[in-house]
């Protein structure tokens, strides 16, 4: 054996044991990384969804289902189908929300502080049902470590609004390390009083995405109330009709 052919095999044996002994920081994920992921994990091409929305408070218990269908990152259609929501309709396209009421065969664009309104009553506002998958579009992000959470292990990203158009000018979220779902969310005013709060407490697959099926969310704006909402079914990379998320197909 040559004396260069030792030389080089030393080297690489040598630069082997330096690349696994460099720090794992060197090779993490950072914030802004971790919430395109997160963002990349909810986001299909296009989705057909069943689900429904439970909701108990002082009043009692109350349960309305929906089917949902979406198209990228900017277009989403809520349609009701319980009996005392029967055909009320939410879009979201091209950064409008509108509501459809077909008992007054009423069109209603929401903006503003409507967004945020309750939803039936429940602890989802408008906005948080048919909220942008861009999340970096609307905060900064910074990462605050890593903690285990329901056993599985977490990054912890604090969001920061950019403008003073989104809901919550800051969530603390809990997202998985590996398969980027976030297990848990805090969403508070600017100066840290909480909103809100969200614990996903079921998950299903999709191909190769994991997320949440079943998601407990409290309006720390409500005394005693809690909301609970499944997905039952879903369906994703499916051809879509194209007139699917105009105002047209709202109203018909």
């Amino acid at each position: 054996m040559s004396r260069i052919y030792k030389q080089a095999k030393t080297l690489i044996l040598i630069g082997v044991i330096l690349f696994f002994c460099l720090p794992v920081s060197l090779f993490a994920l950072t914030a802004d990384e971790i919430i395109q992921n997160m963002d990349t994990n909810e986001l299909f091409s296009t989705s057909y969804a069943v689900g429904s929305i439970q909701t108990k408070d002082r009043f009692g218990l109350k349960t309305s289902t929906f089917k949902a269908w979406s198209q990228g990152k900017d277009n989403s259609l809520i349609e009701f189908t319980s009996v005392a929501e029967q055909g009320q309709k939410i879009l979201r396209t091209s950064g409008s929300l509108y509501l459809f009421y077909p008992d007054a065969e009423q069109l209603i664009r929401m903006q503003g502080s409507a967004l945020r309104q309750s939803l039936l009553g429940s602890d989802l506002s408008y906005e948080d049902m048919t909220e942008e998958k861009n999340t970096l579009k609307q905060y900064s992000a910074s990462l605050d470590g890593t903690e285990t959470f329901k056993g599985r292990p977490c990054y912890v990203i604090t969001l920061t609004a950019k403008t003073r158009t989104v809901a919550y000018p800051i969530e603390k979220i809990w997202v998985d390390t590996e398969t980027f779902l976030v297990w848990k969310g805090e969403y508070s005013t600017k100066d840290g009083r909480l909103l809100k709060e969200m614990e996903t407490l079921n998950t299903m697959q999709v191909g190769e995405k994991v997320f949440a099926s079943e998601s407990r969310i409290s309006d720390k704006m409500k005394k005693d109330s809690e909301t609970i909402m499944k997905i039952d079914t879903l369906e994703v990379d499916i051809p879509l009709d194209k007139n699917l998320f105009s105002l047209e197909n709202l109203t018909w």
